[in-house]
């Protein structure tokens, strides 16, 4: 049951045998990308970015890292989309960009919100629109889809069958009894499964350490219109874009108190805008208004509802607490983060919300009000899938590592055998024959970053010295000497940004540099490089020890 943390390489996989390694999405909330391997070929579950925290500067997106299947495109016959949250297909199109043409499936809203993306890539896919209870061959692996409920509408669990045994894959999904869009969780389905025998389990442990059922997302309506219907002026309610289930609930009460509503954010009206052309999204008359038009409205007759329920410094919420969006929250405006908290985005979220507090905004929040339920499934929900199913194996997946753990108990306390629950991390190789799951490798994977127009350039190396510039300041020193004696003729000149200190106060450690490099020139050293790390040896020592500080520091030393 312990989690595998050396890189090991797996054995050649056996005629007969399904290898199935995650690339993504264990030990994190996000990246979920898992690879299905049998008989030379490739099955893709799910394909999802993760966001950037805050020790991680500039980053945009976090990508699974594809080297394992870098190598092997051809051998892909398609990449399975359970669901439309960007940690589910964010990362699609740059799979596709290393290869064009590989098939991706899903269901209707779930291929729209993910062409819409590639459209912006430049992509134009090759996809295959399935619905639940469908059935689909590629190459060796037969699919078949399955109806589950969760935060956005057409989620689909995915059972794959091969010669080597029936996995069942969850995606992300919660068993809400009474789902806004009557849509249930198929357990007719999993039951029938289960009798069939469900060799593996590959099943989401996001709350899998939360005691009991989540709660029902209508209970959320009441609140949402109480305070809305309450709200002295402007109201703003933040969610993720592709909440359609939150988004008609606020469209719902802003129309029951005679209010329209704006969308803000590029992404919040793209994706509204497919849920409503495609029929998931119902928008009563009259209701939604372009924003520039609804400024000039009175303001207890608006909603907005934005983006930014995470923090994420450059969408509208937070720009909106830093003044920097045409919308300037107030005194008297009601501001409802509709959303749960994703873990690492904590101090971001409070931030956002102490400044619009402090800007004199009433924020309603989940800490202080029912204005979000969770899309995944509880412990006691969990439960009943492994009585229901009994697996052979259970994978636990999608979920930090504690998630990971409780869903491992959860699993063993319904009678799993420990050795038969597999917890495990991105990059291990998991292979499965005559009903016996087990972990035979461990790739060595890292984090590939977006950063801007790059792809996969950043490194953690880069990260730590935009850390230290952002925590610790910078010094330049700049030395001629020269070039036969290796005597100082000029300076040292230093340039410091980030201190508080005034700049006289390097003048202390100047003849302590001349001091080192005169000592390195009688020792015969001339090489401008070893003199360099002489500049830095010294005036690191210095500071640190003087300033309490650990600053990046560039020495240039000038031959003459």
């Amino acid at each position: 049951m312990s989690i595998p943390t050396t890189p090991f390489d797996p054995p050649e996989l056996e005629a007969g045998t399904l290898r199935v390694v995650p690339l993504g999405g264990l030990g994190e909330v996000g990246r979920n990308m898992t690879v299905f391997e049998y008989g030379g070929k490739l099955l893709v579950v799910d394909c999802g970015v993760l966001f950037p925290e805050e020790h991680q500067p500039g980053v945009d997106l976090i990508l699974p890292d594809f080297e394992p299947i870098k190598g092997r495109l051809d051998d892909i016959v398609g990449v399975v989309l359970t669901h439309g949250h960007e940690d589910h297909i964010g990362a699609v199109p740059y799979l596709l960009k290393l290869k064009g043409d590989i098939p991706i499936i899903g269901s209707g809203l779930t291929l729209a919100l993910t062409e819409a993306k590639l459209k912006e890539h430049r992509i134009k896919p090759y996809s295959l629109t399935v619905t639940e209870g469908q059935r689909e061959n590629l190459g060796p692996f037969e699919l078949e889809f399955i109806a589950v409920n969760h935060s956005i509408p057409d989620a689909l669990a995915v059972a794959v069958r091969t010669p080597a045994g029936l996995v069942l894959a969850t995606g992300d999904f919660k068993m809400d009894q009474l789902p806004l869009d009557g849509r249930l969780t198929d357990l007719r389905a999993f039951a029938r499964l289960g009798e069939e025998g469900v060799d593996l389990f590959l099943v989401d442990s996001t709350n899998a350490d939360v005691p009991g059922f989540t709660p029902l997302e209508r209970s959320i309506g009441p609140v949402l219109d109480q305070v809305i219907g309450q709200a002295p002026r402007r109201v703003i309610v933040a969610s993720f874009s592709s909440h359609v289930h939150r988004v008609q609930q606020v469209l719902d009460a802003a129309a029951a108190h005679g209010r329209r509503v704006a969308l803000l954010g590029r992404s919040m009206v793209r994706n509204m805008t497919i849920a409503e052309e495609l029929g998931y999204l119902h928008v009563p008359e009259d209701v939604l208004i372009d924003y520039k038009k609804a400024r000039d409205l009175p303001d207890d007759r608006i909603v907005y509802m934005s983006t930014g329920s995470q923090g994420e410094p450059m969408a509208v919420l937070s720009r909106m607490a830093n003044l920097d969006h045409a919308i300037e929250p107030g005194q008297g405006d009601t501001v409802i983060l509709a959303s749960s908290l994703i873990p690492g985005n904590e101090n971001a979220v409070y931030r956002v919300i102490d400044g619009l507090t402090k800007l004199g905004a009433n924020v309603v929040h989940k800490g202080n009000a029912k204005v979000h339920v969770s899309g995944h499934a509880a412990a006691g929900e969990l439960l009943y899938c492994y009585n229901l199913l009994k697996p052979k194996n259970v994978l636990p997946v999608h979920g930090e590592y504690r998630h990971l753990m409780a869903n491992a108990r959860l699993a063993q306390d319904t009678g799993i055998a420990p050795e038969r629950t597999l917890l495990a991390e991105n990059g291990t190789v998991i292979d499965l024959k005559d009903g016996e799951a087990r972990a035979v490798g461990q790739l060595d994977l890292g984090f590939v970053y977006v950063d801007g127009s790059t792809v996969g350039e950043i490194t953690d190396a880069d990260l730590k010295d935009r850390r230290i510039l952002g925590e610790e300041g910078f010094i330049s020193v700049i030395v001629v000497v020269d070039a036969s004696t290796g005597k100082v003729i000029s300076g040292p000149e230093i340039h410091a940004r980030g201190f508080a200190e005034d700049s006289a106060v390097f003048e202390d450690v100047k003849p302590k540099i001349a001091a080192a490099l005169a000592e390195a020139a009688k020792s015969g050293v001339r090489d401008s490089h070893a003199l360099s790390q002489i500049v830095r040896r010294t005036i690191g020592r210095w500071v640190n020890q003087s300033l309490r500080r650990r600053p990046m520091i560039v020495p240039l030393v000038i031959e003459a």
